[in-house]
């Protein structure tokens, strides 16, 4: 009797647990099949095993088109063994679309796509970033105008009347001002929305050189000495090297510009379990900790007055941001009021 009832206790453990289970595996259906994106199971001989209700639908709307087809099968099949990739497919339509299909592989030697259609995501990128440039372009043209007027407005007047001269040269101050925020803004429109197009392999010592270089003429009229490391040529990263350039120039451009006259800037590079760090250190004003975590932020200012006399955009920063997340990386900084700040770049290196 005893025997029986431990029996008969085991027996309704395991048709609860079953019918736990049961329930968990219907309430992930309905999850799946509430998602936008379509999701494909495979089992490990690579054949369809489940899908949900939007990865019907898509599959219903281009089963004959044979491009996606052949992406499916390869992609499923390299999951299975594992080897995960994502890929873009155009569908020319009706209805027009840009699918993105991202594999995973599965611990049961099983695989899982995902397909998303960001056809109308990448028109919103692309209207935004023309509206941004169509508009840039348009104001340059008078803005730049509005610069000579004023610079021979300035010349021609009478060294006699000094408030007229002066409020002309204010006028060629804040028309260079806006022309450097039209070409930020044109720059950080193009790496949001571009990414990181170039896939080269670039000197980690080229990148240093040659953001230097861009900012050794502000530094000399600073009187700010800007030094850095000897450097391997031999360190090498890849991604877009134009980007990557600007981000550095605009962290040394930041560190100059916040620096009083007589100090140092000094750019470092470290290497660390496969990434590079490329340290720019100022001995400028720093920076108070409520600001640290909004640097970055387009537009942000520490200082509204300081930055307006330094000329600057309050865009370089988020450019630098923005280059970091579009190459696997990221900016940090770390600031010591009245004693200077270190912004660092960590980059992945080239993998071999």
């Amino acid at each position: 009797m005893k025997l029986w009832r431990h029996r008969k206790e085991a027996v309704s453990e395991a048709i609860v647990e079953v019918s736990t289970e049961d329930a968990f595996l219907s309430q992930m259906q309905t999850a799946l099949n509430a998602l936008p994106i379509g999701v494909i199971i495979y089992d490990s001989n690579g054949q369809e095993r489940w899908l949900n209700l939007a990865g019907k639908i898509m599959i219903d709307q281009q089963r004959g088109h044979t491009q996606m087809t052949q992406a499916m099968s390869l992609m499923s099949g390299e999951a299975v063994n594992g080897h995960t990739s994502n890929m873009l497919v155009d569908i020319d339509g009706p209805p027009e679309q840009t699918l993105e299909i991202s594999s995973v592989s599965l611990a049961d030697d099983g695989a899982l796509l995902m397909i998303e259609d960001i056809h109308e995501k990448i028109i919103t990128d692309r209207v935004r970033t023309d509206f941004v440039a169509n508009i840039s372009y348009e104001l340059r043209t008078p803005v730049g105008v509005l610069a000579v007027l004023a610079e021979t407005i300035a010349r021609e007047i009478d060294k006699a009347d000094p408030d007229i001269t002066g409020l002309a040269r204010s006028v060629v101050q804040e028309s260079h001002r806006v022309s450097r925020i039209i070409d930020d803004l044109l720059e950080l429109a193009k790496i949001e929305f571009d990414g990181a197009q170039l896939q080269e392999q670039v000197s980690i010592e080229v990148i240093i050189s040659e953001a230097i270089e861009r900012v050794r003429a502000v530094a000399t009229s600073n009187n700010i000495l800007i030094t850095s490391t000897e450097i391997d040529e031999k360190i090498v990263l890849e991604g877009d090297g134009r980007q990557l350039v600007s981000a550095v120039a605009n962290l040394c451009e930041n560190a100059v510009t916040h620096s009083t006259s007589g100090k140092q800037v000094h750019v470092g590079v470290t290497i660390e379990r496969g990434f590079a760090i490329i340290s720019v250190i100022d001995q400028g004003v720093g920076i108070e900790p409520n600001h640290l975590d909004r640097v970055f932020e387009r537009f942000y200012r520490v200082d509204q007055v300081r930055s307006r006399q330094t000329g600057g955009t309050g865009l370089g920063l988020a450019i630098v941001r923005n280059v970091a997340a579009n190459h696997g990386g990221e900016v940090n900084v770390v600031s010591t009021p009245g004693e200077g700040s270190t912004f660092s770049l960590r980059l992945p290196l080239r993998r071999r």
